[in-house]
């Protein structure tokens, strides 16, 4: 009986193909996969030393401005409330190392993924490729990613930026293909009657009509990026996710929902940024100051 279960749990043709393969990038592409790690590796580190830089109370007020600006005041006050809330559970350090790990993972997810959305949009064989693959990379289980990033790349941050990566990057590309192609035909005409190139046509025309959809596949991007790396810990990606796989462990309900409330507070940032870049605001800064200066004067 227990053979019979040893056999039913082994590898068939294709987990066999896969193992090969695996194996014979190890033996035959090693250095390339040491100089992805290293350079992964560097960009990570400068990532998390620069959003380190700052104390806790300048990089909240920093980022309050921000929403205030981008967002409106309750948002700013949630910002500053939710980071005081981090910093007495004492993950400050834990918070930072998640973003940085979100912001390497979700910069280079935009790096490919954007400039693969347009290509996409621009050619029809090259949207048939890329189709299957971005079909591929949603529907697979996210623990999946773990295994070869592991394989490859040991444990750690890299692996679990790179696992991230696969698994952040098809929102944007999917939405900056649907954000172009969904670009009306009058304004396409308009443009060539104008005399545009198609370079001209796609970043004068085409982009600005389709920002709003480009960057709701930002936000996505964004926001599965936050959720893997919170995965990632298994494999030693550190971070938020590292307290509250303790607290899982330990069976400490405590920490795992300190842990949870953290990243909860760091997604919900995250989110309202990201979304204010998909549109026009509601208000101006100007106008806002003056409703403060009203709602102050008339108290």
């Amino acid at each position: 009986m227990t053979l019979i279960l040893a056999a039913a749990h082994q590898a068939g043709w294709l987990g066999q193909a896969i193992d090969l393969s695996v194996e014979w990038l190890l033996a035959n592409a090693q250095g390339l996969f040491d100089l992805i790690k290293v350079s992964v590796l560097a960009l990570v580190s400068v990532t998390e030393m620069v959003l380190e830089w700052p104390p806790a109370w300048m990089f909240a007020l920093i980022t309050a401005a921000l929403g205030f600006w981008r967002v409106n005041g309750g948002f700013a006050l949630f910002v500053l409330l939710g980071f005081n809330l981090v910093l007495s559970m004492a993950l400050w350090s834990e918070m930072i190392a998640t973003l940085s790990l979100v912001i390497t993972a979700s910069g280079l997810a935009l790096l490919i993924g954007l400039p693969l959305g347009i290509l996409s949009a621009r050619s029809r064989l090259v949207w048939r490729l890329v189709r299957p693959c971005l079909d591929l990379m949603q529907t697979m289980p996210a623990f999946v990613y773990l295994i070869p990033a592991v394989m490859l790349f040991s444990t750690g941050a890299v692996p679990s930026i790179l696992a991230t990566l696969i698994f952040a990057m098809p929102p944007v590309v999917r939405l900056t293909h649907l954000g172009i192609i969904q670009v009306p035909d009058d304004l396409i005409e308009a443009g060539r009657s104008f005399g545009c190139s198609d370079r001209q046509l796609l970043w004068k025309v085409q982009m600005p009509s389709a920002i709003p959809t480009v960057m709701t596949g930002v936000n996505q991007t964004i926001m599965l990026s936050l959720s893997m790396v919170v995965i990632a810990s298994m494999i030693g990606g550190g971070g938020l996710g590292d307290v509250v796989l303790r607290g899982i462990q330990q069976l400490d309900v405590g920490m795992g929902f300190e842990g949870g409330i953290a990243v909860v507070i760091l997604a919900v940032i995250l989110d309202r940024l990201s979304q204010s870049f998909a549109g026009r605001r509601g208000s101006s800064l100007q106008q806002r100051l003056r409703a403060w200066m009203a709602v102050w004067r008339s108290s």
